[in-house]
Formats: structure tokens, sequence, C-alpha cells
């Protein structure tokens, strides 16, 4: 199913479904069709909102992870979400940590899967020469387990977006951003149920990362996907959709206390 941009104010993003507000924040390389499975199942009983992060279009003074989090804050007040359930892949479960850090209140829940944070091992600081595709391909692939998931049309977004120089510019400025802004000291403060799902075979966040999230964030679990890298929601979708949809139905439905 092929979904809308809407736009609202500077504001695009994709708004599908009604009910609770599922939002989800893309990562450096995120493009809306990661999410593609993700939406497709949560907007029969969710709104499902994927704001289209300005990974490109702020000045490069504020193109870093707390710069997205303003952008997140804004859209958020903007658009009235309440009682969010605010999942992040990536970078974007970094930024979602700091916005729940900064802004918890409307936060209900809390969803990382890859989310950089603690420890990631980016694409690399610098990039081949402009115009090296098979490079590009062979680092695509090493996001997934399975190295077909990287798709002709997603290796072309990549390669797209490395051949422009502003951009591969802003793609570091982002990646040191991400290393620098390290949490570890804060994650015992979310209070909110938060959910790890992480792939057993990610090179870019491993496993040893999910553990760390998992010890430091109080009312926290986490669900391992074997045979699955960096991008559960597009490699494994139906197991991840079943994590997620167990993880909710619990929040909605609690285990009554027995007397």
């Amino acid at each position: 199913m092929n979904y809308k941009v809407q736009q609202y104010e500077k504001f695009k993003f994709i708004e599908h479904g009604e009910g609770e507000t599922l939002l989800l924040l893309h990562g450096l390389f995120g493009a809306l069709s990661n999410f593609k499975d993700l939406i497709d199942h949560f907007s029969k009983n969710y709104q499902v909102v994927v704001p289209i992060l300005p990974l490109f279009d702020l000045d490069i003074f504020h193109t870093t992870v707390g710069g997205l989090e303003k952008y997140v804050q804004k859209f958020i007040e903007a658009r009235g979400y309440r009682d969010i359930h605010l999942l992040g892949n990536s970078l974007g479960g970094h930024v979602a940590l700091v916005h729940i850090l900064k802004h918890p209140e409307k936060i209900k829940s809390l969803i990382l899967t890859g989310s950089s944070g603690l420890f990631e091992n980016g694409m690399g600081d610098s990039y081949p020469k402009r115009g090296d595709k098979e490079y590009i391909r062979k680092k695509t692939e090493l996001t997934f387990y399975d190295p077909k998931t990287a798709t002709t049309e997603l290796v072309d977004e990549v390669f797209e977006i490395t051949n422009n120089r502003l951009k591969v510019i802003k793609i570091i400025a982002l990646a040191k951003s991400a290393i620098r802004n390290n949490l570890g000291e804060e994650l015992n403060q979310i209070k909110q149920p938060t959910l790890l799902i992480w792939g057993n075979n990610d090179t870019i966040t491993p496993p040893f990362v999910a553990k760390e999230f998992n010890r430091l964030i109080p009312n926290s679990e986490l669900q391992f996907i074997d045979k699955c890298g960096h991008a559960p929601m597009m490699e494994v979708p139906h197991e991840f959709n079943n994590l997620l949809e167990q993880f909710l139905i619990k929040l909605k439905h609690p285990a009554a206390t027995i007397a």
C-alpha cells in the first residue's frame, strides 16, 4: 500500500489509521519504505505516524541528534499527539531516547530497535570517491543478515544520498553527533515501559548494546530475533510485528493481579 505524504506547516509526515498514536522515527538512511509492513499491520488499530526527519535540511550547526529531537518535539506539539507509543530505529531510536528524557509527559511507551545512544559501528567517517556504487552496495548489505534484503531500490536510495557532497557532510555530522551523545548515565531516568527488539546478527549496534540498554533502562524487556541484522522491521517484519503487538496488548490489558 502506498501512503500519502501530508504536509502541515513545515512538517512532512504519514498519518494513517485511528486509535492510540504509534509514532515511528527512521534512521540515518531511513526511508518510509522501511516501515511499510509495520504501517500496514498496525494502522488497523492505531494511528500510525511517521514524520520525515529533516536529515539534510537543518543548517550544519543543528544537524545533530539534539537538533532532530527539537524538530520531533515541535512536530508533536503542532499535531497535538498524546499518549504516544514512540518507536525508533537506529539514529531514530537515539532521537526517541533524547526526546523521552526531555519530554516524557506525552510518551506512553518506548520501543527501540538497533538504536544508537550507547555504541554503534557507522558506515565510517569518510566515503570513497563519489560514484562507487559497489562499495555502497556492500555497505548497505552489512545492515542485514541476509544481503538480499538490500534491494536494488534500497541501494539506489543510499547511493543517491552518498553521491551528494552536502548530504555526505551532514551524514558525517549526524554520525559524529550520535557518537558524542552517549546516554549511558541518563537512561535510568526513563520510567515508561520499554521494549527492545534486536537482531541477533546486528553488526552496527551488536547484541551487547541491546543487553546494556536492557540493564540501564529500568522497566525494559529485551527480545532477540535470530538471523536478523540492524533493521528487524524490514528484514523480519512478521516476527517484529508479533513482538510489538504482544507488548502493546500487554500495556492495554495488564494481567489482573491475584489478591
